[in-house]
């Protein structure tokens, strides 16, 4: 799960005894290992009904934070989790809206996990395009080549710091020149060569998405979301993807290949 910085995050656990009945461990402790590996610690933790635990703990810091419960003494007990924190929209291409429109969801129960599937779905339709389509930013360290430079992520929206490792040299956005659908960086005239290690914050994505993109996503989305509900694979429509198409699994239905214009096996 993950949940946007400043979130509260719902931890619970469960015990049981021998018998499998709720009870109670003899004392139960709670910890939180951070992101910065720094730890919170509850203990003991009181239980709020018979063999039932919760914290409510707000975040305060984005990155995968490491979950344990521990109950000692009678009906012990133990409990390793992880969650994530952002402090960045997530990658979208569509809306949780159009999403859930898509789904026929009208309430709201899902939402949370309904943006991870959002998520996954995007990223799978960039990874299949080659580009960045959800516009978001990036830091990277890139090292000069000639003079040039060749960033990962493309199109590339606009460069707002480029600084040498060693903090000696600065570039301002007036200074380069950038090929957007390329990624490639260059020193314009006058303005200082790019030369060893660099440190770059830069924006990429598309400041408008097509809708063949949006709708591939959609489509993933709905297929992922009900496979995992136990569908087995059926589409809306009557139709069935098939099972297996080589080099692909199937978390990429063939329709949202083909509105993404992408080549499919077998297919000229």
């Amino acid at each position: 799960m993950a949940y946007d910085l400043g979130a509260v995050a719902p931890l619970t656990a469960s015990v049981t005894d021998g018998s499998g009945a709720p009870a109670n461990s003899g004392t139960m402790t709670f910890t939180i290992t951070l992101p910065d590996d720094n730890a919170v610690t509850v203990d003991p933790v009181t239980p709020t009904a018979t063999g039932s635990y919760s914290y409510a703990y707000t975040t305060t810091q984005p990155g995968r934070h490491m979950v344990r419960w521990l109950g000692a003494g009678a009906n012990p007990f133990a409990l390793a989790d992880v969650f994530d924190v952002r402090d960045q929209a997530p990658v979208a291409i569509v809306s949780l809206a159009d999403a859930k429109a898509q789904l026929n969801e009208t309430d709201d129960v899902d939402d949370a996990e309904l943006r991870g599937f959002i998520t996954g779905a995007s990223l799978a339709v960039e990874r299949e395009l080659g580009r960045v389509v959800a516009r978001r930013g990036f830091t990277e360290r890139r090292t000069a080549n000639a003079g040039r430079v060749l960033f990962s992520n493309v199109p590339v929206l606009a460069v707002t710091s480029a600084v040498s490792a060693d903090g000696t040299t600065t570039w301002t956005a007036d200074d380069l020149d950038v090929d957007t659908d390329s990624g490639l960086v260059t020193a314009k005239p006058g303005a200082a060569p790019l030369a060893g290690d660099i440190d770059f914050i830069y924006a990429a994505g598309m400041r408008t998405v097509p809708d063949d993109y949006q709708l591939a996503t959609l489509i993933i989305v709905q297929h992922l979301w009900e496979t995992q509900r136990g569908r087995g694979g059926a589409v809306f429509g009557g139709s069935q993807e098939p099972e297996y198409m080589s080099g692909r699994g199937f978390a990429l239905p063939r329709r949202a290949l083909e509105l993404l214009d992408t080549t499919l096996p077998g297919v000229a």
